[in-house]
């Protein structure tokens, strides 16, 4: 049976080893250029210059990391279209079953073996990628400090290998259930990408119960925020983020130090004209905002939190699986 898989499954094995070497390839070449411009220009910078050697390391590899994490993503969504969703429903809609099945071989040893082989090298596939893509983006990732942002946590360490899993079992299941190979790829490529969507956004961020304390308005509180708003009665900050954390929240209402609202009258008396000034004097007023975040050091409770989930999923799908196989299909 082990033969017999290899042989049905040598073709995208090696279409996969293949892209993995060039992918491979390429991050480690961007992996050692990341590492030589973070030490000649960030570590290294003078004072003078360090602002815009900073924007300039940011430009030039924002870009490319994020398209090699996109990339990630998707992988395991192919693993299962291309070797889940087949797996099954391409015996059952060409009748092949009914030649496996009355050899001395069971059906759930049939699929037993399958999912073995095959989610064994989708596991391994993924986990390369995750490796390489972790090692080349880590002096990147380091100075961004956005471990948590929805693209960066799929596309590292350990969560991919989950997803990997879970998308596989997935396509095999809905094959089984479908038993129509291109109508099997479409629905697996329809809920892969819903789940993809949806765990980030509703459901990541209630793993752990978030954390809220007081920050004080500080001079550099700017540069890791996107903007300053105000009205007549409040001012807020938009879109901060402590470096390291993952924010709650994208805007903050500022307060002053008795706890009422700083107000758009209070701020206009430190629109001086130049922004350093400006901010040196707002620091000076003794302000603070409240800001709600999940703590840097959960990043790794949440990988194994979510790579868990996903793995138990792929479980409970694998072993629906070999019960639908053995109970519910018969020879036609």
């Amino acid at each position: 049976m082990i033969w017999l898989t290899w042989r049905q499954f040598r073709t995208q094995a090696f279409v996969a080893v293949a892209g993995l070497v060039v992918v491979g390839a390429y991050l480690v070449y961007l992996g050692l250029r990341i590492r030589h411009d973070y030490t000649a220009g960030i570590v290294n910078c003078l004072p003078s210059d360090c602002s815009t050697t900073r924007r300039t390391f940011s430009e030039r590899y924002e870009g490319p990391v994020a398209l090699a994490g996109a990339l990630l993503i998707g992988v395991p969504g192919l693993i299962g279209i291309f070797w889940g969703a087949p797996l099954a429903a391409r015996e059952l809609e060409t009748k092949t079953d009914r030649l496996v099945w009355n050899q001395s071989v069971t059906r759930v040893r049939w699929l037993a073996v399958k999912l073995a082989v095959l989610g064994a090298a989708a596991i391994a596939v993924t986990g390369a990628y995750s490796l390489l893509l972790t090692w080349s983006a880590s002096r990147y990732d380091q100075f961004a400090g956005d471990r948590f942002a929805a693209m960066n946590f799929a596309a590292r360490n350990v969560t991919p290998l989950g997803y990997a899993a879970f998308a596989f079992a997935l396509g095999t299941v809905v094959g089984l259930l479908v038993r129509r190979t291109v109508a099997s790829m479409a629905i697996v490529a329809g809920v892969f990408a819903v789940v993809q969507i949806v765990v980030p956004a509703v459901a990541r961020d209630h793993l752990m119960p978030p954390v809220t304390t007081n920050v004080a308005f500080a001079a550099d509180v700017m540069e890791h925020a996107d903007g300053f708003g105000m009205n007549p009665t409040s001012a807020h900050l938009i879109g901060y983020t402590m470096p390291g954390t993952w924010p709650m929240q994208g805007v903050s209402q500022v307060y002053n130090a008795d706890g009422t609202p700083y107000t758009a009258a209070q701020a206009r008396e430190c629109m001086k004209g130049e922004p350093a000034e400006n901010m040196a004097c707002t620091a000076e007023q003794n302000l603070h905002f409240s800001y709600t975040y999940q703590p840097g050091h959960r990043y790794w409770p949440f990988q194994w939190i979510e790579t868990a989930a996903y793995t138990c999923l792929a479980a409970l799908l694998t072993a629906f699986g070999l019960w639908w196989v053995r109970r519910r299909i018969t020879l036609r």
